[in-house]
């Protein structure tokens, strides 16, 4: 598979949970390619799928079947630690539920990312205050998660996503909790990662419409099947 063009290739992708005449099936043979430098975003009903799918190519779950070819590499058989390490080099991912660390302050939720990934020190710490500043977060910097509103608790997991400049961002409603103007910030600021090829591309799970408008391509997802919107 070509790198360049296709960086996020889904092929097939089946999710089951359960087994037995109780097993539920939240993704059934789902197929994506995510070209260089597209935006894609996916709509649907809640229970359609939609983060099962976005959680399989962002290697944080794994399909049932099927496979998951990031930057040309199929990622479906590695190890839990490879996987680990491939997807803190190569993938951001905004969660709908934010998943802070609520001991460490603003700064150090951002920084630890850029530790993980073997940044330290100084680069670290300036990398954090540039996404801070960018997503108007510097007065909160030494605040925790739980004294953020949930506003600023969106803007801070979008930081934290791009902290490593990832090759694949994946986000899910990450303008859900934002008003129109941080929300036009947020995207604007992913948007921009992948206009410059910092990133390859972006895949947003969302309902807002200012999202829908900025896609490339926009695809509908219900019963756990994925077409064209």
């Amino acid at each position: 598979m070509d790198r360049q063009g296709s960086p996020l290739v889904l092929q097939e992708i089946v999710k089951t949970y359960g087994s037995g005449p109780a097993a539920v099936q939240a993704v059934r043979g789902v197929s994506l390619e995510v070209r260089a430098g597209e935006i894609v975003a996916i709509v649907g009903p809640s229970g359609s799928g939609k983060t099962t799918l976005l959680s399989i190519a962002g290697c944080l779950l794994r399909p049932t079947s099927g496979r998951v070819i990031i930057l040309g590499q199929d990622v479906t058989g590695l190890g839990e630690a490879q996987l680990a390490r491939f997807r803190l080099r190569h993938i951001g991912f905004v969660f709908q539920s934010f998943n802070l660390l609520p001991a460490l302050s603003s700064q150090e939720n951002v920084e630890i990312a850029l530790n993980l990934a073997g940044v330290v020190g100084r680069p670290a710490h300036e990398r954090a205050r540039q996404l801070l500043d960018l997503l108007e977060l510097t007065p909160r910097a030494r605040r925790r998660p739980p004294d953020l509103s949930a506003g600023e608790q969106q803007r801070l997991a979008v930081s934290r996503a791009l902290a490593n400049r990832p090759d694949i961002i994946l986000a899910d409603e990450p303008t859900a909790n934002l008003d129109s103007r941080a929300g036009h910030r947020v995207m604007e600021l992913m948007r921009s990662a992948v206009e410059a090829g910092e990133a390859k591309g972006l895949v947003v799970v969302t309902h807002d419409v200012r999202i829908i408008d900025l896609a490339h391509r926009v695809l509908q997802m219900e019963d756990g099947l994925l077409r064209p919107a």
